[in-house]
């Protein structure tokens, strides 16, 4: 499966982590037993727990930390700039020296719904559920299930169970 995927030397893989075709992952870091799908990107400085499971077409980018055991349903994207632009106030590309990453935490056991977009700055508690296709946008609490656009608290979980 090597021969497709976009792996640079800077990557810190656990073990026996499983790769899908299809991906890139350059200065992360994969944790033990974690399975990523086809399609999917790692960007450098995001960190990846121990036994999660990334599905299909998602982007992670930097600065994101996803803690161990989260769910991460297909084509999920997170973000890391409350404003972006592509030129400076003088018309002139930006580079990585033009913008601060804002973070993104996504606590233990936590399960993020296909589709969904995580805006920065939010820290998504632990087990934690947020429903398919919603926008998050602010912080979630633990033990809690949000859904919509923008995610709005739907109920409390008894007992960590959905």
């Amino acid at each position: 499966m090597k021969e497709y995927n976009a792996i640079s030397s800077d990557v810190s893989l656990g073990t026996n982590v499983k790769l899908s075709k299809f991906i890139n992952l350059y200065g992360c870091h994969i944790g033990d037993g974690t399975k990523i799908g086809a399609f999917v990107e790692v960007q450098k400085n995001a960190r990846i727990g121990k036994n999660c499971k990334i599905s299909s077409h998602t982007f992670i980018c930097e600065g994101v930390v996803i803690e161990d055991e989260v769910f991460i349903g297909h084509s999920v994207t997170f973000i890391n700039d409350t404003y972006p632009r592509a030129t400076t106030g003088d018309g002139i590309l930006q580079t990585e020296a033009d913008w601060a990453v804002e973070k993104t935490w996504v606590k233990k056991s936590a399960a993020i719904g296909s589709g969904s977009t995580i805006l920065s700055n939010i820290t998504i508690g632990e087990n934690a559920i947020v429903g398919a296709g919603s926008v998050v946008t602010k912080d979630v609490a633990a033990n809690t299930i949000v859904a919509g656009n923008p995610a709005k608290h739907i109920r409390e979980l008894k007992n960590g169970q959905s």
